[in-house]
């Protein structure tokens, strides 16, 4: 039994958002406002994950409540059928795959994602990249800041939080992972993010995924 555990956000870490994929999340909206007024700036909302940003919509557009659902379910559906058609696509971070690959027979690998978890997995089975994180796999589904998603996939692993890694692209992600005590890797291949992860407190910072692999050796002793 692994005995550390590396969990990982999805956009920016694993894979990259494409613009085509923004768009998808807000098609459902099409019917019944103008998407062209609603924010592609994630961190306009008020809790930057999906449930929270449908949900804050439909109260915006005053839409019925039972919209939450639906719009949900349209776009899980959308997102599925233009993976399946290969009319988007989801393209992993370079050394993302190798880096799952070779850690998977060493720790207990998740992820605290803000997208609706099936959405990560519609979207990380696309790239190859599901099977290695299923088992402590953790979305925006219940809805909460990202410290209170990586709190949920924290409670699926035994383990003291010395032996734990996360590692996240965003500002929201160190906020997260200082207030749970694990070990926090700041990953961005853009300077200026990364200067922005270490000015919020990531004392660990990576450009790439070699130095990542280096550095979770490191902190976890592998």
């Amino acid at each position: 039994m692994a005995d550390a555990a590396i969990i990982f956000d999805v956009d920016g870490v694993l894979l990259e958002l494409t613009r085509a994929e923004e768009n998808l999340f807000f098609q459902p909206f099409a019917t019944r406002c103008d998407t062209e007024k609603l924010s592609r700036d994630w961190n306009s909302y008020e809790i930057r994950n999906d449930e929270n940003i449908v949900a804050e919509l439909v109260e915006r557009h005053a839409l019925p409540a039972t919209d939450k659902i639906k719009i949900r379910e349209e776009y899980l559906a959308l997102l599925q059928g233009q993976l399946s058609g290969n009319h988007i696509s989801s393209p992993s971070i370079e050394g993302a795959a190798e880096l799952l690959h070779n850690l998977a027979a060493q720790a207990k690998l998740g992820i605290a994602t803000a997208n609706f978890r099936e959405a990560a997995r519609l979207r990380l089975e696309h790239s190859g990249l599901w099977h290695h994180v299923e088992k402590h796999a953790f979305g925006a589904d219940g809805g909460g800041h990202k410290h209170q998603i990586l709190g949920r996939a924290l409670s699926s692993i035994t383990l003291p939080k010395s032996r734990i890694v996360y590692i996240g692209d965003n500002l929201n992600d160190v906020e997260a992972g200082l207030t749970h005590g694990v070990h926090f890797i700041g990953f961005s291949t853009s300077p200026n993010r990364l200067k922005a992860l270490k000015q919020a407190g990531a004392k660990h910072v990576s450009s790439n995924h070699t130095t990542t692999a280096n550095l979770i050796k490191t902190l976890l002793h592998l």
